[in-house]
């Protein structure tokens, strides 16, 4: 059973979808910053479509388009996350991931939350008040 195009993806998911290992993609969030899956508890990665796109871009700028990696970075840096999308897009291998670009990743202005990052506290709350239940538990055992 295949998802819809706006379906979030496992880290096998996405890795299928894009023809890289799965290690390849945890390699590159160590490397490329604006690369953030959503993390739920245990760290079990999801991919949101927009993440698909920035890690479709990046890996036709290195696989395709021979850039290094800090190549890429300065690419990052220089033009922005559109452009980086736009290399994933403009390569044959994505053109078939049919991935809605229409909301910007790094959009929010300053001083104000975006949806990922308010994601993210959600995430992180939730994991803090389970940490916190099982510690008041191991306390009313002591």
């Amino acid at each position: 059973m295949a998802k819809g195009p706006n379906a979030f993806r496992t880290i096998s998911e996405a890795a299928e979808e894009l023809g890289v290992p799965q290690h390849v993609l945890r390699f590159w969030e160590t490397k490329f910053s604006f690369i953030r899956p959503m993390k739920r508890a245990g760290g079990r990665r999801f991919y949101r479509p927009q993440d698909i796109a920035v890690l479709s871009g990046v890996r036709a700028l290195l696989h395709a388009e021979g850039y290094t990696i800090k190549g890429v970075q300065k690419l990052h840096r220089e033009q922005g996350i559109t452009h980086v999308i736009a290399a994933g897009l403009g390569d044959n291998g994505s053109a078939s991931l049919d991935i809605p670009i229409d909301t910007p990743i790094d959009s929010a202005p300053h001083g104000e939350l975006g949806e990922e990052a308010r994601d993210r506290l959600v995430l992180a709350l939730d994991d803090l008040e389970a940490v916190k239940a099982r510690l008041d538990g191991l306390l009313k055992g002591l």
